[in-house]
C-alpha cells in the first residue's frame, strides 16, 4: 500500500519547490549544520569559509552553505525562541527525509548534526565572563515538546524535582529536561569548555528575571535557579533556544549540541567588555573541532 502524500496545507512548498519558511531545497544544505540566532552572525561564521556556494535570506532565516578546510557546512540563523526552532528543525528534516515531489517520507533516513553557537548569561557567580559552556542537558520552560508524542527520552525525575524544589507556578508550562547528543558532547570534551545545564526560557526580560518597569510574578526565580541542584549538578546558564534544539533533534532522530558564549553573569550583574571577540573565538574553535573530528 502506497503511503498517503502529505497535504499541501501540511507540507508547504514555494513555487520554486523550496521549503516554505527557509526557502531551501535539498541540495542547498550539508548534513552538518551550525545554528546561530542572529542573521548577521551567519556571515561571522562563513567569513572563515574557503568557499560559499549558496546563500538565501528570508525573514529571520538566513542560510549559507560552503566549505571550511574541505568540509561542507551549512550555517543557518533561527531567530530567537523555541517557536522558531520548531520551524527550522521540521523544515530542515523535511529536506533530507521527505521526497518533496512525491510528498512522502523517504525509505532511507538521513541524520543531521546540529551545533548551536549562541550567547548566554551565567546563573552561577563563579562562572567567568567570556567563558564557554557546553550544555550537557537543557531544561525547557517553553511548551514546545508538550505538543509532540514519543518523548520518553525526557528526564522526568529531573524536571519533577525542579518543580517541587522551586515551587514552580502552575500557570507556567511544565518544565522538561533533555540531554545533548553524547557523540557530539565527547567532541567538545575539553578544559576550554565548561559543562553545564542550560535553562531555556520564553523571553528575555520577565521570563529571565529581568525587571525594568514591570513587576515579576516571582522576584526570587533566578535565585531559585542558582540554588537548585539535582544529582550534584546545577543550572549554569540561561538562554532561549537550547531545549527546543535538543528536543526536536531527539524527536527527529538527529544529533545536537549547544555551545554558549557567556556574555553576562546574572548573579554578579556583569556583562562582557569584549562580546564580539568572545563570539569570534567560539566560532573559530568550533569550526576547527568540526573539521578535525570528522563530524
Amino acid at each position: 500500500m502506497k503511503p498517503k502524500p502529505f497535504q499541501n496545507s501540511e507540507l508547504i512548498l514555494n513555487e520554486d519547490g523550496s521549503i516554505y519558511h527557509l526557502h531551501l531545497k535539498p541540495e542547498d544544505i550539508a548534513t552538518t549544520i551550525i545554528t546561530v540566532g542572529d542573521p548577521n552572525r551567519v556571515s561571522d561564521v562563513t567569513n572563515h569559509f574557503d568557499t560559499i556556494e549558496f546563500t538565501v535570506h528570508k525573514r529571520e532565516f538566513k542560510t549559507q552553505t560552503g566549505t571550511y578546510k574541505g568540509k561542507r557546512l551549512t550555517v543557518i540563523s533561527t531567530g530567537i525562541g523555541t517557536d522558531n526552532i520548531d520551524i527550522v528543525f521540521n523544515e530542515l528534516d523535511a529536506l533530507v527525509n521527505i521526497d518533496l515531489q512525491a510528498r512522502t517520507v523517504k525509505k532511507e533516513f538521513t541524520q543531521l548534526s546540529f551545533i548551536r553557537i549562541g550567547t548566554s548569561g551565567a546563573t552561577q557567580s563563579e562562572i567567568p565572563i567570556d567563558s564557554f559552556i557546553v550544555s550537557e542537558k537543557a531544561i525547557g520552560f517553553d511548551s514546545l515538546l508538550h505538543f509532540y508524542k514519543n518523548t520518553d527520552f525526557l528526564d522526568t525525575l529531573f524536571s519533577e524535582a525542579f518543580v517541587k524544589t522551586t515551587g514552580w507556578s502552575q500557570n507556567r508550562s511544565v518544565p522538561y529536561v533533555v540531554s545533548a547528543d553524547e557523540t557530539l558532547l565527547n567532541v567538545f570534551d575539553s578544559e576550554e569548555y565548561l559543562k553545564g545545564i542550560t535553562a531555556t526560557n520564553v523571553g528575555f526580560y520577565g521570563p529571565q528575571g529581568r525587571k525594568l518597569r514591570l513587576a515579576l510574578q516571582d522576584d526570587e526565580m533566578n535565585e531559585k535557579l542558582q540554588r537548585f541542584q539535582y544529582n550534584k549538578k546545577r543550572i549554569t546558564n540561561l538562554e532561549m533556544e537550547t531545549s527546543g534544539i535538543y528536543g526536536m533533534a531527539r524527536l527527529l532522530g538527529h544529533r545536537a549540541l549547544s555551545l554558549n558564549a557567556i556574555l553576562a553573569n546574572r548573579a554578579n550583574g556583569t556583562f562582557s567588555k569584549k562580546p564580539k571577540e568572545t563570539i569570534e573565538k567560539l566560532i573559530f574553535k568550533t569550526l576547527e573541532l568540526l573539521v578535525h573530528e570528522k563530524i
